[in-house]
């Protein structure tokens, strides 16, 4: 066994595994840089606590994939992709609180000047880590679409380390973007642009919960 273990790997493996790498990067990203719940979380996080406030909400969101992730390669995680009651909890669960998320954006006073407190900081960090478990579709992206991009004749766990560290990467680039680029439009917000950002994004949430709802 450890004459098989020190086996130098082929150097077609290595250049498939390169590929599928690069494949799963390509994917990532477009299911990163699509709009979808935490996209617009980052964006009015931005928009109405404050730079810092946003990062420590894109933090709790990368924080969520961590988790989501680390559950479905769990049998917890199989459990629910099988169990049809207990997905459709995790649905129902995940719609309430798109359309929570929904009315408080509505309601919410655009300050695009004002950096968030600690408080609301630590409240911006959960529902970031909360938000990911509203959107059955992220447990079932890394149940079906990763396992397709790990070699099975290799060790599991380095390769899904190395895969979802690389989503979690990417993620926190591209929604740094996001941030910067929203805090660029103080200026417009401050003439009023900020309330219509908020009530477009509230709108977006609840038309992502009838999605969900009727997926």
């Amino acid at each position: 066994i450890r004459a098989l273990n020190n086996t130098p790997v082929p150097v077609t493996r290595i250049g498939a595994n390169v590929h599928l790498y690069l494949m799963f990067l390509a994917m990532a990203a477009l299911t990163i840089l699509s709009p979808g719940p935490s996209t617009l979380k980052s964006l009015t996080n931005a928009l109405n606590h404050g730079l810092g406030a946003a990062l420590v909400g894109m933090a709790g969101l990368t924080c969520g994939v961590l988790v989501v992730a680390t559950l479905s390669a769990t049998s917890l995680g199989m459990l629910i992709a099988a169990s049809p009651t207990t997905f459709e909890l995790v649905r129902y669960g995940g719609v309430l609180y798109l359309v929570w998320l929904g009315v408080k954006l509505w309601r919410s006073v655009p300050a695009p000047l004002a950096e968030g407190t600690p408080t609301q900081r630590r409240h911006l960090f959960v529902e970031g880590l909360l938000l990911q478990f509203a959107n059955p579709n992220a447990l079932i992206f890394f149940l079906s679409v990763l396992p397709q991009f790990i070699d099975r004749e290799r060790d599991y766990l380095p390769q899904f380390l190395l895969l979802v560290s690389s989503f979690c990467l990417l993620m926190l680039l591209v929604h740094g973007a996001y941030i910067c680029s929203a805090r660029k439009a103080r200026r417009w917000l401050q003439g009023g642009g900020g309330r219509w950002i908020n009530r477009i994004s509230a709108l977006a949430f609840g038309i992502l919960a009838i999605v969900l709802l009727r997926s």
